[in-house]
């Protein structure tokens, strides 16, 4: 009986109350699917930006749904092949080549990927249902072969059976069209969430020891900070577990009251200002994150100090040591270079010690200076550890600097045979990138000598 008023239960309504903020987007899709026997259409483009529930939404729908279906991650495809082999090996239940080498389908090509398809269905008996494949980050199939996108568009035709392709992606249809004879799939957007559905959504992970109010209160302090910058509902999602301990800090300790909404405003401030710097980046996990916040109020420096200067940052190996080279070109004097880099040892002349401290200005006070191109690589060539030839590779690595901004061109009508640069990098962002090639860099400032 039990199972009877399953069936029976409107899979609209099911989805609807599992799923918060979807209505319209989960009725659309079980009006096009239909019943398992009734032709579905041949293809369906779901689109909208990272977490915006369209996987959540076509999984949930499924399950409900009891639908033979195949989920297949664009990304995890690297050809064509192994596309096909994937697809038609899950569809007869069949994970990997190691589960059954000898029941396992292989296919090269769009043609030989149809007929085994056919076979398939008929073999697993599903001619009369509609099957379903699911290409997620379908903007992959761009940089594939030519045909494969309007060969899925197309499969239902192609194969003669009620088959339904549905194409996942974060880009809009616009940007798969390359030619003509595209079929048009029915377009289904899932646009970003709103705030309201956003604190919606978020009230749902409410612990169970709080207040309902109390939390809302929580969540809408947190959306004004975060949601001009990150729309990301797993982003924010992160953010508001992460701090909500820190936010009820100060009634755990006696110093306030949930109903005083200034003192934890208070409280929760500096620490929010300094998650908002690293919205995105995952530098640390939850745990180390709450050793930092313990850290700091105690009165200790916190052991992540990456967290605000960004010092975690992976460069090529040639490409530390440029960016090395460049900020010594930047903060010493051209005159010092000879002091610094003549080959004694590979080790630091020591007459550069015996000039006055107090006699010199600070080159960390005026700012980066600019250097030529000819001084970078001398300086490169002395500091690099074993011999490197100047070839084209190590130029490329300078242009990558410039475009990540850790360098900067300086403009000028004679910069064109030898062009200057600025390093603009931070002390302290130098300093962790020597550190992880094993280099002392402030042995080789000239003032820090």
């Amino acid at each position: 009986m039990a199972e009877m008023e399953v069936e029976k239960a409107d899979p609209v309504k099911v989805l609807s109350e599992n799923i918060s903020c979807r209505n319209r987007q989960i009725k659309t899709l079980i009006s096009l699917i239909g019943q398992p026997q009734q032709v579905a259409p041949p293809a369906l483009f779901l689109y909208g930006h990272t977490g915006t529930g369209k996987s959540l939404v076509i999984n949930s729908l499924f399950q409900t749904l009891q639908l033979p279906h195949v989920i297949v991650n664009c990304v995890e495809c690297y050809n064509q092949r192994f596309m096909y082999e994937k697809i038609l090996n899950k569809l007869q239940g069949l994970r990997s080549y190691m589960a059954d080498p000898d029941s396992y389908l292989k296919c090269d090509n769009m043609n030989d990927f149809i007929r085994t398809f056919q076979q398939v269905c008929e073999d697993k008996g599903l001619n009369k249902q509609t099957v379903y494949i699911v290409l997620d980050k379908a903007e992959c199939l761009r940089d594939k072969e030519i045909n494969i996108i309007p060969s899925f568009l197309r499969l239902q035709e192609l194969t003669c059976r009620n088959v339904c392709v549905i194409l996942m992606t974060e880009i809009v249809w616009e940007k798969f069209r390359t030619g003509t004879g595209y079929c048009e799939p029915y377009i289904i957007n899932f646009p970003d969430y709103t705030k309201d559905e956003v604190l919606t959504i978020l009230t749902e992970d409410r612990p169970k020891d709080c207040e309902a109010d109390f939390y809302s209160m929580y969540l809408n302090l947190l959306l004004s900070v975060f949601h001009m910058v990150c729309r990301d509902l797993r982003e924010i999602r992160y953010l508001a577990s992460l701090n909500y301990d820190q936010y009820c800090q100060p009634i755990k300790t006696g110093e306030a009251v949930a109903s005083d909404t200034r003192k934890l405003w208070k409280n929760i401030e500096p620490h929010l200002k300094k998650a908002l710097q690293t919205v995105y980046l995952r530098e640390v996990s939850s745990s180390q994150w709450e050793k930092a916040q313990q850290e700091t109020e105690v009165g200790q420096i916190p052991s992540l100090q990456g967290l605000s200067s960004r010092n975690h940052v992976e460069l090529p190996y040639y490409s530390k040591y440029l960016l090395i080279a460049a900020y010594l070109a930047s903060y010493n004097p051209a005159k010092t270079d000879r002091r610094f880099f003549a080959r004694h040892s590979g080790k630091i002349d020591k007459r550069a010690k015996l000039i006055k401290k107090h006699e010199r200005t600070s080159n960390h006070m005026l700012g980066p200076k600019q250097f030529s191109i000819d001084r970078l690589m001398a300086i490169f060539f002395s500091i690099v550890e074993g011999r490197v030839s100047p070839t084209a590779n190590i130029f490329v690595q300078i242009s990558s600097l410039v475009s990540l901004n850790m360098l900067g061109q300086v403009a000028g009508d004679d910069q064109i045979d030898t062009p200057k640069y600025k390093c603009l990098v931070s002390l302290e962002f130098i300093k962790s990138v020597s550190r992880t090639v094993g280099f002392d860099v402030l042995r080789y400032l000239y003032d820090f000598v």
